[in-house]
């Protein structure tokens, strides 16, 4: 392993796992806004998980349940009989465990069963790059 300085770094290496050459550089810690504590992004206060939670505890609450959204048992077996047709997910090639609509539907039911909107994704393309993406859309417009 190779350190940002050029040197190599033992202490970083794992054996057996290939890890990249170089070792990205840490983001700073930013001051917390509920304890004025520094905290980085991966070790948060205790008040600021309880936050977290709770912004997400109204927003569940507002939210649909899954059947109301349209996900009922037809939804499942059209789903399953979509990933019988096509089995890898469209973004890596794993085997894919669900169908995602490419254009979210948003109640739409046309645009819902339409199979043209439809595509078969593992769970990590679908929770992770899928997710961000609409996330990035949302605030774009």
């Amino acid at each position: 392993m190779v350190s940002i300085r050029g040197q190599f770094d033992r202490s970083r290496a794992l054996p057996g796992r290939r890890r990249s050459r170089f070792l990205m550089p840490t983001r700073a810690p930013s001051i917390c806004s509920y304890c004025n504590q520094p905290h980085t992004a991966a070790m948060k206060c205790e008040r600021a998980l309880q936050a977290d939670r709770d912004r997400k505890s109204r927003f569940d609450k507002k939210r649909p349940s899954a059947r109301e959204r349209g996900y009922t048992a037809e939804w499942t077996a059209a789903s399953k009989a979509f990933l019988a047709v096509y089995p890898s997910c469209r973004r890596c090639g794993q085997r894919a465990a669900l169908v995602d609509h490419i254009t979210p539907h948003k109640g739409d039911q046309k645009l819902f069963w339409n199979r043209a909107n439809w595509q078969p994704l593992c769970t990590p393309c679908h929770s992770g790059a899928k997710q961000s993406q609409e996330r990035r859309d949302r605030k774009g417009n």
